[in-house]
């Protein structure tokens, strides 16, 4: 059972973490959904920080991702931070589609409504309630870099969503 006072509120600007760490190898769940109907997906790729004078986040979806159809539906969504030990799970919802199985069954992570209509875990050390703002298709024509069309062998181009968040918490013990 989640109680609110085992996390922490934390002023977007006084997080004291390593975006680099955080996203690129500690990775991060992205859920999106209500406690009835939601799913998750693992995510090492995207980005924190200011925009339009707002804290954002940068996320990024294949188009065959099944929490996609999530983000693209709901007007929230959240990025989960874990430990170590949780990394197993982090697995599994990067490697399984919410199609075929009980992500939350398979991996004991245990979702709860963080908001009106946003879904996260409270296994989580980490946890940012975000507000869609923007999305945009990323165009193979406006890539600088040639290099970067090696990540898309099938064409499956990300889409991007900018998020405002509008919540961060963190677990006690962490903050």
């Amino acid at each position: 059972m989640f109680f609110m006072n085992e996390f922490k509120h934390i002023l977007p600007g006084e997080l004291d973490e390593s975006a680099f760490r955080l996203i690129g190898k500690e990775w991060m769940l992205i859920t999106a959904g209500t406690v009835k109907k939601w799913n998750t997906m693992t995510a090492s790729w995207g980005a924190m920080g200011e925009l339009w004078f707002k804290p954002v986040v940068f996320t990024f979806f294949r188009p065959q991702r099944y929490t996609l159809e999530f983000v693209e539906r709901e007007p929230l969504f959240t990025l989960c931070f874990f430990d170590a030990k949780h990394r197993e799970a982090l697995n599994f919802c990067g490697s399984h589609s919410g199609r075929d199985c009980d992500k939350a069954k398979e991996t004991g992570l245990t979702p709860f409504e963080v908001a009106p209509g946003a879904v996260a875990f409270e296994e989580a050390r980490l946890i940012l309630v975000c507000r869609k703002l923007y999305f945009q298709d990323l165009d193979p024509a406006n890539f600088l870099d040639t290099g970067i069309e090696k990540n898309y062998p099938k064409k499956d181009y990300h889409r991007m969503f900018v998020g405002e968040v509008l919540q961060t918490m963190g677990s006690r013990q962490d903050f």
